[in-house]
């Protein structure tokens, strides 16, 4: 699919006071779900994530498929390592809401969506990282479906697999809008950069680097389609937050 626009972005959209609320409630809830004996670690649907039962014990870091299938077996390899926690704050959506469908409105996307996730609030510490992804599918096969306890396929860590949810308002509906919120400082951290793969029909930034959003407090929105990644953090901590909002399949 070709777009205009791969993505619309804010500078400094959301105050570094609302940033650092949002950071303590991530941490915090981090702890919360350790103290609770809940997982933290950021996991993939394909359970390729650090420690997953589909991957080995090779990062995939920042390479391309491509580059990853001429050195080593892909699928031994693991494309996420970070700690995350899930928020549902009002206030949040509150901030957020407005930005993702001025963006929505103003790259031509004019997507219909009506639903979002939990916020996914995520940690990535030194060598941490998040490989090549695409957040949902288009078509009508890649609907949500309802997840039915011992029933329906889980991941390793007991939740539902891909394709299953347990939020009824989902159930028929894909991904359509993702969003992501810088929290740190652009000073505190090094490495770490979202990163697009826009196609090879871009003959000169295939694999563009969004530094665009490092000041603390941007946001950026992209079809869910397209592929990303964030970069390995070489230095400090990156704090981010995720949004998804979801709608009907396109028709």
């Amino acid at each position: 699919m070709d777009l205009h626009y791969a993505y619309y972005y804010f500078q400094n959209a959301i105050t570094k006071e609302d940033c650092n609320k949002i950071i303590e409630l991530g941490l915090n809830q981090i702890e919360e779900d350790k103290k609770n004996g809940i997982s933290t670690v950021a996991i993939t649907h394909g359970d390729s994530h650090k420690g997953g039962e589909n991957s080995g014990n090779i990062s995939a870091e920042d390479k391309t498929v491509d580059e990853l299938k001429s050195q080593t077996d892909i699928s031994k390899t693991y494309i996420r390592d970070s700690e995350i926690s899930w928020l549902n704050n009002p206030w949040i959506y509150d901030l957020l809401h407005p930005l993702i469908e001025e963006a929505n409105q103003k790259a031509g996307w004019k997507y219909e969506w009506d639903r979002s996730e939990n916020c996914q609030f995520t940690k990535y510490g030194v060598n941490q990282f998040y490989g090549w992804h695409a957040d949902g599918n288009n078509d009508h096969m890649g609907v949500a479906k309802k997840f039915i306890p011992g029933i329906s396929p889980t991941k390793s860590d007991g939740s539902p697999a891909k394709d299953y949810t347990r939020d009824l308002n989902l159930v028929g509906k894909i991904r359509k809008l993702s969003m992501t919120l810088n929290l740190s400082d652009e000073n505190d951290y090094d490495g770490g950069n979202l990163k697009f793969d826009l196609g090879p029909h871009v003959m000169n930034d295939r694999y563009h680097e969004c530094t665009e959003i490092r000041p603390k407090g941007s946001v950026i929105v992209f079809p869910s389609h397209i592929y990303h990644q964030v970069t390995p953090v070489t230095k400090g901590n990156r704090h981010s937050l995720v949004m998804w909002c979801w709608g009907k399949p396109y028709k």
